[in-house]
């Protein structure tokens, strides 16, 4: 396969497959919101509509399409990621790890950055392991549902290397 079809369908099989890891990553955190009482997240639209200088919206109802449209296409995007780790070579779980890892420390980085969150050493340590859970449904999920998309067989049965499916 010539390296652009193969990085073509990389990021395309990454785009699904960060699709797959978002609606995973959603399940966990409300059910989390809901046993926590807590309202959903809006760190996800206050970050992008803060990069994209959008001060205020319509209306609540305007604000959550925002912050729905945000988290879907923030983890769904990411995904890509995933696609071009496994492009570059690294074996599967490796790029799990180092997808998951890039996902999680952008977050540590521009939430900080952006004033949505603080310093990750500023929370309780409770409040980290919640943080690090959910992301790490995401890359798995990601991960999991990337080998599917490339192998065709399911991550139970050997799963394989997505190189051998080119």
């Amino acid at each position: 396969m010539r390296i652009a079809e193969k990085l073509a369908s990389s990021i395309g099989k990454g785009l699904v497959a960060g699709l797959a890891g978002t609606a995973a990553m959603t399940v966990s955190s409300t059910l989390k919101a809901r046993l926590r009482h807590r309202k959903p997240s809006s760190a996800p639209a206050r970050a992008t509509a803060k990069a994209l200088g959008i001060t205020s919206f319509e209306n609540d109802i305007a604000q959550a399409r925002f912050n729905d449209l945000s988290h879907w296409g923030y983890g769904t995007s990411w995904g890509m990621v995933r696609g071009l780790l496994d492009a570059a070579g690294l074996p599967p779980r490796a790029a799990t790890l180092a997808h998951g890892a890039a996902v999680w420390g952008s977050a540590q980085v521009t939430l900080p950055a952006l004033d949505i969150a603080p310093p990750a050493i500023f929370w309780a340590p409770q409040e980290i392991a919640i943080d690090v859970f959910h992301h790490t449904v995401y890359a798995l999920a990601t991960g999991i549902a990337y080998e599917l998309l490339s192998t065709g067989r399911s991550a139970h049965d050997g799963g394989g290397s997505s190189s051998s499916a080119s």
